[in-house]
């Protein structure tokens, strides 16, 4: 763990109470999530692992703020989670760039929107100019999004969320549409940023390997609908991690067993129950 637990605040940094989502469909109400409890202490990464339909999006959204739970509550530094806020940035599997904008220019519009009351042009771009730098795209600062990489374009998402300087980091599969080589420097990338950032990492993954290289701890959702928490499992790997080191290491084998266990052995698809 990157933090101090003392402090109970920082114990319940992000702390989800009795959360309940359900939506109204054609075929009447659909629970996705019930039951949801679960805290996160400042600086943790929290890495959200399930089967698809198991609601790990959905929580995702409503600590983003993007909807509203059906019953419960989702706190941020003790104060309510009413809607989306600078606070918590999201960086999605689709990067959602603006194509017409420079990588500079997409970065630029986040930084704006949350210092240009306290800053000027010139720390403006100063900033954004450091993040690019951050995520190694200043090279490529004034190519627009048609002309890099899928894994550029990802560099994209975490710098403009990087660059709101959030106090926590939401990710939506970030690497999930990459090709493995690309997929695993940039969760090194990744490390090496949250280790300087020291910023609070709730990520949605359906990658074993990836939620034990990253995460502190690692909540495994089981099968929707009506989805709640089946497990959490503490990682106790020291950092900073080296996956080649940890690949042929017997703690980092025990947890990936583990995952794997539940997901496909208690949480498996009734299809293949049913096969």
């Amino acid at each position: 763990m990157k933090t101090s637990m003392h402090n109970p605040v920082n114990a319940r940094y992000i702390n989800i109470q009795g959360v309940e989502q359900t939506f109204k469909t054609k075929n009447g109400p659909f629970c996705a999530l019930q039951n949801i409890n679960l805290t996160v202490a400042k600086g943790e990464f929290v890495a959200l692992i399930g089967h698809s339909g198991c609601g790990k999006s959905t929580l995702l959204n409503l600590l983003a703020g993007l909807s509203m739970p059906t019953q419960g509550v989702l706190l941020c530094a003790n104060r309510e989670i009413a809607g989306p806020g600078p606070e918590r940035a999201v960086v999605f599997q689709n990067h959602s760039l603006l194509p017409w904008l420079t990588c500079f220019e997409n970065v630029y519009l986040a930084v704006e929107r949350v210092f240009s009351a306290t800053e000027n042009k010139a720390q403006l771009k100063a900033r954004t100019d450091a993040v690019l730098a951050m995520v190694g795209l200043s090279a490529a600062a004034q190519k627009r999004p048609g002309e890099i990489s899928g894994g550029m374009k990802q560099r994209v998402g975490i710098a403009r969320a990087l660059a709101m300087e959030p106090k926590v980091l939401l990710l939506d599969e970030p690497f999930g549409a990459l090709d493995a080589l690309t997929r695993a420097k940039l969760q090194d990338e990744l490390l090496q940023i949250v280790a300087n950032t020291q910023s609070t990492v709730v990520m949605v993954t359906h990658d074993v390997d990836e939620a034990v290289l990253l995460s502190d701890r690692i909540v495994m959702m089981t099968n929707g609908p009506s989805a709640t928490i089946g497990e959490v499992l503490t990682v106790q790997l020291p950092r900073p991690r080296n996956r080649v080191a940890l690949a042929e290491s017997a703690p980092y084998q025990h947890y990936r067993k583990a995952v794997m266990d539940f997901l496909y052995t208690r949480q498996a698809h009734v299809e293949k129950l049913t096969a």
